[in-house]
Parts: C-alpha cells; sequence; structure tokens
C-alpha cells in the first residue's frame, strides 16, 4: 500500500474501485502523544461530514524529547505501529484522499526528518510536518461551527503534546485575528516535575507547572486585549478540555456526542483540576474518564487549562471533541467540490 505526497496539501492515494463513486477521504494527526485518524465521506449529517472509520491511539511520540531534542526508538516504534494500523484502515476503506501531518514532536526534534522517511518506507505515509500557523488553522477550522456568531470574539485554545496553540478568531467570520503557539503541552510540561511526588507537595508542584504556562502567555495577553477588550467567548479543543468535561457533566464512560459543544462552568474546570492534581497518578486513574493512559498527564494539561482561564476569565468555557482532523477533511472536501 503506497500513499503519494502532494507537497503542502495532502497525500493521496485512488483506490481503482473508487472511480466514479463518492469520494472517502482520510485525514490523519499525528501529535506529541496521540495517533489519531478519521475518515469520512460528505453529507449525511448537520455538519456535512459522516464519520465511517476512526482510530486513536496514544504514543507518546514525544516522550523524552524535551530533555534529549531526539525521538527514542521506543517511541518511534509506538508511532511506527500506529501508523501501521492507519495505514490498513485507509486501504481497507477504500480512501481516495488523505492528509497525514505531524505536529510539535516531529517539528522539534532533531531525529524528526528520519523518522517521517522511516514511517512513509514501512507504512507508505507520507507525513506533512506542518508549522503552529497551519496547526491553528486546522484547529479553527474544525471547530468554528460551535462559536456563537452573535457573541464576543472567540478564544479557541488546542491543549496538545508538545505545545499549545491559542487563537482569537473573529465570531461571524471565523477569521483568525491573532494566534500564538505555547511551548508546552501535556507531555513536555508534564516531564518537568516528577511523575509523582508525596502528599504535601503536589499544590507547589502544580503551581510550578501553572507559572511556566503563565511565562508565556503575557505578550499574548496584551495583544488579544488591544484588539478585543473585555470578556470572550472560550473555546477548548484537546483530550484534557474533552475528559474534564466529561467529569463535569458526570459520564462514567466517555461519549462524544455529549462532550461535543456542550457547555461546562469554570468553577467546575477549577475544581476537578484541583481534585486531580491533589492525587496520586493511581488514584487519578481510577477517576472515571481518566485511566492509565492519561493519569501521569492530565495534571499537567489542568495547569495550562486553569492559566488559560486566569488569563481569559469567563463563567463557562465551550468544548470541541473535533479539531485539526475535521479541518482536514472540511478542506479536502471543500477543495474536491469545486
Amino acid at each position: 500500500m503506497s500513499v503519494i505526497a502532494d507537497p503542502g496539501v495532502s497525500s493521496r492515494r485512488i483506490a481503482p474501485s473508487s472511480r466514479g463513486a463518492r469520494r472517502t477521504y482520510g485525514a490523519l494527526d499525528l501529535g506529541t502523544n496521540n495517533c489519531r485518524l478519521l475518515i469520512a465521506r460528505p453529507g449525511g449529517s448537520p455538519d456535512g461530514i459522516t464519520i465511517v472509520d476512526a482510530f486513536s491511539r496514544v504514543v507518546r511520540l514525544g516522550e523524552g524529547l524535551m530533555h534529549t531534542g531526539r525521538l527514542s526508538d521506543a517511541a518511534m516504534d509506538r508511532g511506527v505501529a500506529a501508523l501501521g494500523i492507519c495505514a490498513d484502515k485507509l486501504a481497507r476503506r477504500g480512501v481516495t484522499l488523505t492528509r497525514n501531518v505531524a505536529t510539535e514532536a516531529c517539528r522539534r526534534a532533531s531525529n524528526g526528518t528520519e523518522f517521517v522517511a522511516r514511517v512513509f518506507e514501512v507504512t507508505g505515509i507520507a507525513l506533512d510536518v506542518i508549522s503552529p500557523a497551519e496547526e491553528a488553522r486546522l484547529a479553527v477550522l474544525g471547530c468554528a461551527s460551535l462559536i456563537d456568531p452573535a457573541g464576543p470574539p472567540a478564544l479557541v485554545f488546542d491543549i496538545g503534546g508538545g505545545s499549545t496553540e491559542l487563537i482569537l478568531v473573529d465570531p461571524t467570520t471565523s477569521a483568525i485575528l491573532a494566534w500564538t503557539s505555547v511551548p508546552w503541552g501535556v507531555v513536555s510540561l508534564a516531564e518537568t516535575e516528577l511523575f509523582d511526588c508525596p502528599p504535601d507537595d503536589r499544590a507547589a508542584a502544580y503551581d510550578r507547572l501553572k507559572r511556566r504556562v503563565d511565562d508565556h502567555l503575557g505578550g499574548f495577553l496584551q495583544r488579544v486585549t488591544g484588539m478585543a477588550p473585555g470578556l470572550l467567548q472560550l473555546l477548548g479543543t484537546s483530550g484534557t478540555i474533552t475528559t474534564l468535561a466529561s467529569i463535569a457533566i458526570g459520564l462514567s464512560s466517555y461519549d462524544r456526542r455529549k462532550v461535543d459543544g456542550c457547555t461546562v462552568t469554570a468553577i467546575s474546570m477549577r475544581a476537578i483540576s484541583a481534585m486531580l492534581a491533589a492525587r496520586s497518578p493511581s488514584e487519578r486513574a481510577a477517576v472515571p474518564g481518566i485511566g492509565a493512559d492519561r493519569a501521569d498527564l492530565v495534571v499537567a494539561g489542568c495547569a495550562i487549562l486553569e492559566a488559560i482561564m486566569d488569563a481569559w476569565p469567563s463563567e463557562t468555557l465551550r468544548v470541541a471533541d473535533r479539531g485539526i482532523r475535521e479541518g482536514i477533511l472540511r478542506t479536502l472536501m471543500g477543495r474536491d467540490s469545486r
């Protein structure tokens, strides 16, 4: 199976049986922590996208990257294994057009280029290592329909594994007014503190996490305040915000249909963050919706979220279980319909 790159736009795969039939599209997002794939066709839902197949796996591609500057052999093995599953799904579903993007871990790693070449050799998937600006654009495109057009300007934030993107968006046009990329995500920030620490030290460790994020928000806060003074509508898209929202609305197991588009209070987000920050990893893992995969990273995500809420106070936040992959799908489908 071969997925051939169309530089800067997408990776294309033409299935002979699909000619003349309705196209099937793929969107793959390889982040610092997760590998996610969506396969979809146009139409069939209010959003204009019908999901055919999906895949998500925690691969921790950026594990240890902050300290070594390189992707580790174990992390690359996990990434290639997950991408091999994605390649099989793309082939089985007869995907006709796909874009496969990689973000902060591959941008930052000194051996990122070698990893991309290995992925293509082993799986046939051509990864497009996108810029932070393109990452922000795709995130907004994917979740813009959740912005209230009658409200104030929106601050869209995407808490990733290696970085966090913040984007000021015009609510009526969805145009990006300003954006920044903060070099802290759940993986990179979590690695600045011990995986676990004694109960008496946890509050101080959590405060240090928040301060590291605060140090990178000041300049963008001033810029946003100058452009859009007053309250903003906050829209979060990431595993952190969806996980905390799931807890806030009392789900015993995650349900995307109930989380995507829901509104949660800032008070509930802070209370859940404080509860998780006070617990050990094993105690956090026992909380419904957290599990072992997120137990050691969720507190870093909470710290990033609280730093954002400190900078831009709001009584409520809107939650999006959508983002880069949906943005990719909309782009591909839009170009194909012309």
